[in-house]
């Protein structure tokens, strides 16, 4: 074994042993992410959408605007593993485990923990889903993130991502968990889980299933992709060993009369964890709530049709729900005596309390959609009828997503705000964004029920005004880059970076602000 394959091998079993003190994954899986996925037909105004809250708790916090490269006929391009985990573009710590053939061109990206949207419209979002012990590979070369980066770079559409992953894994092999990859473009969305082939093995297991144009499907950390049609080539793809693993392991027998089931042969465990179920339950019910889900089922509807077409705010609006009004509302039974004798909620009562705290009050811990862990959320949309630098915008906000505000960042931007590129994650940094948002959110915990009335009124103030802006913006870009594109893209940065940085400046105010109303309440 020579010394490239001996560091893979050392740093895969650290992370296989991480895992194992945290959690058995057959049983319990990975719970740190949530994905929704739109169609077009499923939109207001026919945008695509993907997203992803990066609820892990560990992801580094800077972000970047890598640009479109050409490279020399014969270039490698080398590959990391865990970037995720790095402290920012070009960290001298992470690890090198090999290099792969370049292509001629790669598009410009919006570059974070896991890669976001490329420069014609792609976008990805994610959910780390788990599966058995057995799948994981210490022999490929590619993780989770480095393939959204690859497809980013090198892929146009959700169909040329799925095949470029497939190319990648075949030839360099995947070595990470199981993993759900939610692609977007300007017409289509698709839902893929991929898995590692196995310990020795090159290679990947994964399949992909389209979401019907007029719907809306989740991924909550659990494995949803069940019943495969190959045959119905526009709504399915997969591996060509998708069954030959499951055959092999014992997994799935043919002659059994059962039909292959790919969650309940790969990822059987994810099933039994309620976090993920509930989760998914409720998206669900938001968008359709005359389905009358039951929020114990085991499973649910793979995609569903909204009561009424959703708008960014309407998916944000998912993202910020902790349950409530739900007997799942961590808030119900924390009561207090007010003033005038009445009993009401305490003014403590928060579904983002830590451990200490909800054992003192007695609350049963819920795993909410919105979650205090979050690094970021992202939604993005891809929209056909706009040029691309226009029609590709990530809304975007940090930390807890139900005390922040999220503000776009088109794909045709050349950069991004300077506290934006600075990771925070491991220490505090006054100049860094992510801690602006990130004091409130804490903070608030201290008197949520009076606080995160005060925060809202901050936040959606913001986004109310962004998102009654946009189509004029959006319409002075378009014009703008039908005469000259790099003014588009000059216009559309300063656009976004504006943005951010007055977000960021509100949520400055906002913390000294809260400190005064209430620092004497603590």
């Amino acid at each position: 074994m020579n010394r490239r394959a001996r560091t893979v091998s050392l740093a895969l079993g650290l992370m296989l042993a991480l895992a194992a003190l945290a959690a058995d994954i057959d049983t319990h899986p990975f719970d740190n992410c949530t994905s929704l996925l739109v169609g077009r037909l499923a939109s207001a105004d026919g945008s695509t959408m993907t997203s992803h809250s990066c609820d892990s708790g560990t992801d580094r916090t800077w972000m970047t605007m890598e640009p479109r490269r050409t490279h020399p006929a014969g270039s490698t391009t080398k590959v990391y593993l865990q970037p995720k985990r790095t402290k920012g573009p070009g960290d001298p710590d992470r690890l090198d485990v090999g290099e792969i053939p370049q292509v001629e061109m790669t598009h410009g990206f919006l570059n974070t923990a896991y890669p976001i949207m490329n420069d014609v419209q792609l976008a990805i979002g994610e959910t780390t889903i788990g599966g058995r012990r057995e799948l994981v590979s210490d022999a490929g070369l590619l993780d989770a993130p480095e393939l959204y980066r690859l497809c980013l770079e090198r892929a146009e559409t959700a169909r040329e991502a799925i095949r470029v992953l497939d190319e990648l894994t075949k030839a360099y092999g995947y070595n990470d968990w199981g993993e759900c990859f939610t692609f977007a473009d300007p017409k289509e969305v698709w839902f893929l889980e991929i898995y590692g082939p196995g310990k020795g093995k090159k290679g990947a297991v994964w399949a992909a299933v389209r979401i019907p144009d007029d719907e809306i499907g989740v991924s909550a950390n659990a494995g949803r992709i069940r019943k495969l049609d190959l045959k119905n080539r526009d709504y399915y793809m997969a591996s060509v060993d998708v069954t030959a693993v499951a055959v092999e392991n014992g997994w799935w027998n043919p002659k059994s009369g059962e039909a292959f089931d790919f969650t309940y042969a790969y990822n059987p465990g994810s099933r039994s964890s309620l976090g993920c179920r509930r989760r998914e339950w409720r998206a669900l019910s938001l968008l359709a709530p005359s389905l009358n889900l039951n929020p114990n089922s085991e499973n649910y509807p793979f995609s569903v049709k909204p009561e009424k077409k959703v708008t960014v705010a309407d998916i944000l609006a998912i993202f910020r729900d902790a349950y409530d009004g739900t007997p799942y509302d961590m808030t119900r039974g924390v009561t207090a005596v007010d003033r005038e004798g009445k009993t009401v909620t305490s003014p403590v009562a928060g579904p983002y309390l830590n451990s200490d705290l909800m054992g003192l009050l007695k609350i049963v811990r819920e795993r909410t959609i919105s979650s205090p862990a979050a690094t970021y959320v992202q939604i993005t949309q891809s929209r056909s009828w706009l040029p691309d630098p226009v029609g590709g915008v990530v809304w975007l906000g940090y930390d807890n997503p139900a005390t922040t505000p999220h503000t776009p960042f088109y794909c045709g931007i050349t950069g991004m705000p300077d506290s934006y590129m600075i990771d925070g994650r491991w220490g505090y940094k006054e100049d860094c964004a992510w801690w602006a948002f990130r004091k409130v959110s804490r903070l608030a915990n201290f008197r949520w029920q009076d606080m995160s009335k005060e925060i809202a009124k901050v936040w959606k103030g913001i986004e109310d005004k962004l998102f009654a802006d946009q189509a004029k913006i959006e319409e002075e870009a378009a014009a703008l880059f039908k005469k000259n594109p790099e003014e588009a893209r000059a216009f559309l940065t300063a656009y976004s970076v504006k943005a951010a940085e007055e977000a960021v400046a509100a949520y400055r105010q906002l913390e000294r602000d809260l400190w005064t109303k209430f620092g004497s309440r603590f």
